[in-house]
């Protein structure tokens, strides 16, 4: 396939060119610098040059609290720029993949969200992500998309790296006890996003990997273990204690309706990924948006 992938530069961007460039695929890759997707007249010069048979858009602005100070670039960049991206591979016979985020739904259910529930953000990253869903799919018919949340991986600092950087400093450690998500391995997320553009086949789709999902608590102490810290003290907070600007879900556990129904096989168990992860490379750990 002829591939263009935009956030290239980010943690799942990273993963989804080298998996694709590594599967034999003609990869056109793009970073925030190189191509803004809310540039719509960019967009359309970059695929009518690239001629693309899918583009798997992986470009976000993701700090959550950074989108409740800037509704507009939120927007600009989260709905305004899948929406240029479907209008333009529409325009040249492209498959889109569009990943958005546990984000769009409001954590007050008990147990996982699927396609079935109806979402509801109460953040602005969270409406901004959810209009971009909407706009794209309005655009273009072949439009998929994809919501995961939790993502670690290779690339990037975020919640985990922090959490083995202080480890290793002797720092103290505190981690949120009483919000939940799924894990998802950045690699394995990238592994699933081509085989969706393969099937070409539109829809929404919750992409994580497999296990009954994690506290940020239990994800810090899993990953300390891993690394082989399992000494170190992790001190609970509540998600309500730490008065950030943006709210978040409680409970923003993913499960996909529709992924056993098409053949496709569920993720390995996010522990078991974690595991992978480490025995790789014990000194990069990323969790994307949903820090």
């Amino acid at each position: 396939m002829r591939v263009v992938v935009t956030g290239a530069g980010g943690m799942v961007g990273q993963a989804v060119s080298q998996y694709c460039e590594s599967s034999g695929d003609q990869v056109f890759s793009y970073d925030r610098q190189s191509l803004n997707i809310a540039d719509r007249i960019l967009v359309e010069a970059t695929l009518e040059k690239d001629r693309p048979d899918a583009v798997i858009n992986c470009a976000a602005w993701t700090d959550v609290d950074g989108c409740e100070f800037d509704p507009a670039r939120a927007h600009a960049v989260n709905a305004t720029g899948p929406e240029n991206l479907a209008n333009a591979s529409s325009r040249v016979g492209a498959v889109l993949v569009t990943i958005s985020t546990d984000y769009v739904f409001d954590g007050r259910k008990e147990g996982f969200y699927t396609q079935r529930d109806a979402p509801n953000p109460e953040s602005v990253y969270g409406v901004s992500k959810l209009e971009g869903e909407r706009r794209a799919q309005l655009a273009h018919a072949r439009t998929i998309i994809v919501r995961t949340g939790f993502v670690f991986g290779p690339g990037g600092k975020n919640f985990l790296s922090t959490v083995l950087d202080r480890a290793r400093r002797g720092e103290e450690l505190r981690a949120i006890g009483d919000a939940y998500g799924t894990p998802t391995y950045s690699r394995h997320l990238a592994m699933r996003l081509r085989e969706l553009a393969q099937m070409d086949l539109p829809g929404f789709f919750h992409v994580v990997n497999a296990g009954e999902g994690a506290s940020y608590e239990e994800f810090a102490r899993a990953a300390l273990k891993t690394a082989a810290y399992p000494l170190v003290s992790v001190a609970t907070v509540t998600m309500g204690s730490l008065h950030r600007p943006a709210p978040r879900p409680k409970n923003s556990r993913l499960r996909c309706l529709l992924s056993e129904a098409l053949g496709l096989e569920p993720l390995p168990s996010w522990l078991e990924a974690l595991r992978d992860f480490a025995a790789a490379d014990t000194n990069k750990v990323e969790i994307a948006a949903s820090s």
